[in-house]
């Protein structure tokens, strides 16, 4: 019997606000330098502290998606600067209460219910197929926002065609 593999690479929409905390970061460990240069030594100390955050932390505001469907299971893994790997999370889709569009009527029993946590993975574009699924987590149901493409869809619907709707 043959396995079903398919996995996806979605690109996160990179936003004003990430624009805006990527040229504030950099601009305040600038001035921290030329203050340090100019006006008082100490100064470098926090331009050098401030320039391990920048290392650290502007890598994260470029993130991929990528979705790794193998027979039933859902792994999905944050990309940072298409260099650095974390594992997002892991779903057994046998356990999957439902999969629709984000927009669709099916999900309405859904939408209202404070109990389910919200975990977006979709990359934040306007025109994207986002599709969410209601599944259970450790100790709360979690509503699962990401963008399948069509052979993820099929195969998805090839094993749980009860489960997954298109419309």
């Amino acid at each position: 019997m043959s396995d079903l593999y398919t996995e996806v690479l979605v690109q996160k929409k990179f936003t004003g606000k990430d624009m805006a905390i990527k040229v504030g970061l950099i601009f305040l460990t600038v001035l921290l330098a030329v203050a340090g240069l100019l006006i008082i030594p100490w100064f470098l100390i926090g331009a050098v502290a401030l320039g391990v955050v920048d290392y650290i932390f502007i890598p994260r505001l470029s993130v991929e998606f990528e979705y790794l469907y193998v027979n039933g299971e859902l792994d999905i893994d944050k990309v940072f600067s298409r260099a650095k790997r974390k594992k997002a999370g892991r779903y057994d889709l046998s356990k999957m209460e439902i999969m629709a569009p984000a927009n669709s009527h099916r999900l309405d029993s859904y939408n209202n219910n404070s109990a389910i946590k919200l975990v977006d993975y979709s990359s934040g574009m306007e025109d994207a197929k986002v599709y969410a699924m209601i599944i259970p987590a450790e100790k709360e149901l979690q509503k699962v926002m990401f963008e399948p493409n069509d052979v993820m869809l099929q195969d998805i619907r090839m094993k749980l065609p009860r489960k997954v709707f298109m419309d």
